[in-house]
């Protein structure tokens, strides 16, 4: 109940208010039946904004982090994102995919949306980096469409580590479904895995028009805070008299 109290009372009118969004190929969100809705990740704001255009109800696998932040700002964190029926996933670990999957088919299993998204964290600079191989995996296993989708200037409205939004022109931008049923059966094999993620991400990539890098977004983050500390180490900032 509360997730349609946010949507069309509370958050979802302002959101149409504050960033006014231009949706383009909603057309290709099916009415009824399971599907999964992949994305690019660009801005805290897309959690909120792709369900609040939606007609139907879409259950996000939120990270666990929303769901244990401490203090009064963390309680109230996690009791927005229960109440709105996201599911938490730990992302550390052997199990944390699998924990995903399960928890993916499972929402998959009642006819339900799924969104998700295969880069596994936010884009830290705007760009596209590599699918994760678990949406494909939920596709084959479940026999679902893939129905690819671009969010467009929310990193610009809200990048990384800001609070209050910018005003600035989103689209969101649905592509038409992806079939991958001639793939039935094949979910553990490791190289149809890999292709059925790339074409996701291909199709993301023509509807954002992003910059791609193949490379998993969460390495290329560890790499750039490694290289910041070994040049902060290498030259130091000196003291200020």
């Amino acid at each position: 109940m509360f997730y349609y109290v946010l949507k069309y009372v509370l958050l979802g009118p302002l959101l149409r208010l504050v960033f006014r969004p231009r949706i383009e190929g909603l057309e290709h969100v099916p009415a009824t039946g399971a599907a999964i809705v992949a994305g690019n990740h660009l801005s805290f704001s897309d959690h909120f904004l792709m369900p609040a255009m939606l007609k139907r109800r879409i259950t996000f696998l939120a990270k666990k982090e929303y769901f244990t932040g401490p203090g009064l700002k963390g309680r109230l964190t996690a009791a927005f994102f229960r109440s709105a029926g996201q599911i938490p996933v730990d992302r550390t670990g052997k199990e944390a995919g699998q924990a995903a999957i399960r928890e993916g088919l499972g929402v998959l299993s009642k006819d339900e949306l799924l969104g998700i998204y295969p880069e596994g964290t936010r884009s830290h600079d705007g760009r596209l980096y590599k699918g994760k191989v678990g949406v494909a995996v939920m596709a084959l296993k479940a026999q679902v469409p893939v129905i690819p989708c671009a969010m467009i200037g929310t990193f610009e409205a809200q990048p990384p580590g800001k609070v209050i939004p910018n005003l600035h022109p989103v689209t969101i931008r649905f592509g038409k479904p992806l079939d991958f049923s001639r793939y039935a059966g094949m979910e553990n094999e490791k190289a149809i895995l890999r292709a059925v993620t790339d074409e996701i991400m291909y199709a993301i990539l023509s509807l954002s028009e992003q910059e791609y890098v193949d490379q998993y977004a969460a390495v290329a983050k560890a790499e750039e805070a490694a290289a910041k500390v070994e040049k902060e180490r290498k030259f130091p900032r000196l003291p200020i008299s």
